[in-house]
């Protein structure tokens, strides 16, 4: 994996993505109670802890922009998906909002995670609101809500069964590379290949079309969530906004990890006893924990699984009736997700 490296066209993208998506992103958000719009509000960016508008860091909005390209790709106008785009981004946020309570990331965008801003209940109620509002959002903008809310739950229920076993991951060292997918297809890749589906059928798209775009799109979420593993070890904080070695330091089961663990080689073992450690591991540890993942196959085995499901996912774009330039930009988009260093 190398310096992100993204074209313009791409940059393009994301950015028309925002620009549609944003302001009804920020409608629903101020229809929020207060005090939840207050937090969630400072989580976006929008504003600072006081309530002063800024423009902060904010995300890359490659849901909103998957959205859209697949209402485009099958033929559907990016307007139609707005409604789809917000409830996906909102859902997304809500997740954020939970992880890093859950994780104890104090960091989130290179600024303090909302929890430590405002405390750990109204970061959990804040995140809440949100996922509350996703489904008014989504329900009001399509013509049949039940089938759309439908996906969107059980994308929900797919995240929530993820993270939970992220977390129990944290406690165990025998995580196998089938259990590790299994989780991350619902930690990440569900609600990325909801995002997928839902833009196809707010385009219009028939049911066919819209299994291809949500297939291309769990594929996708699989390679990134293995890029985030990698970036969880090896990226750079002040790129990342997150501590040197923080999922080492969680002690987190992430694809470079269960890779140095089931490697069967001397680097993969010193690597086991070291994370077998009870105590919390200083950041000289946290080095030589990085260096033996490495060494053990870790880092080249996750880069090659992460490219060989982006190449899954644009086997999926190879259809007649897509147009073409949606097509191109999703495939633009799909090479950044494992070019990307942030």
């Amino acid at each position: 994996m190398g310096a992100l490296v993204s074209s313009g066209s791409v940059v393009q993208t994301l950015d028309r993505a925002r620009c549609l998506v944003e302001p009804a992103l920020q409608a629903a958000v101020d229809r929020l109670p207060a005090q939840m719009r207050t937090v969630a509000g400072y989580h976006f960016g929008w504003w600072d802890a006081a309530g002063a508008p800024i423009r902060a860091g904010a995300g890359k909005a490659i849901r909103p922009a998957l959205v859209v390209l697949c209402a485009e790709a099958v033929g559907g106008a990016a307007t139609a998906a707005v409604g789809a785009a917000v409830a996906v981004e909102l859902v997304h946020n809500f997740s954020l909002l939970h992880d890093d309570i859950i994780d104890g990331d104090a960091t989130r965008r290179h600024r303090a995670a909302a929890w430590t801003v405002y405390g750990t209940p109204a970061a959990i109620l804040a995140g809440d609101s949100l996922l509350t509002q996703a489904l008014r959002v989504l329900a009001a903008s399509a013509p049949q809500p039940g089938p759309v809310v439908d996906r969107l739950c059980a994308a929900l229920l797919e995240l929530v069964a993820g993270e939970s076993a992220d977390v129990a991951f944290e406690s165990r060292t025998d995580v196998g590379v089938d259990e590790y997918l299994e989780m991350a297809a619902g930690k990440t890749a569900a609600l990325v290949a909801c995002a997928c589906e839902l833009g196809a059928l707010a385009g219009g798209g028939s049911p066919d079309a819209a299994e291809r775009l949500r297939s291309f799109g769990h594929h996708l979420g699989l390679a990134f969530q293995m890029v985030d593993d990698l970036l969880g070890i090896w990226g750079d904080p002040q790129v990342t906004g997150k501590p040197v070695g923080a999922d080492l330091r969680t002690r987190k089961s992430s694809l470079p990890v269960v890779a140095a663990l089931t490697s069967e080689t001397a680097a993969g073992r010193q690597f086991a006893a070291l994370y077998a450690r009870p105590e919390p591991l200083t950041d000289a540890q946290l080095h030589t924990a990085a260096q033996l993942v490495e060494e053990a196959g870790g880092r080249t085995g996750t880069e090659k699984q992460a490219h060989r499901q982006v190449a899954l996912a644009l086997s999926q774009l190879d259809d007649a009736t897509f147009v073409p330039t949606a097509v191109r930009q999703l495939a633009e988009l799909s090479h950044l997700v494992t070019d990307r260093d942030w």
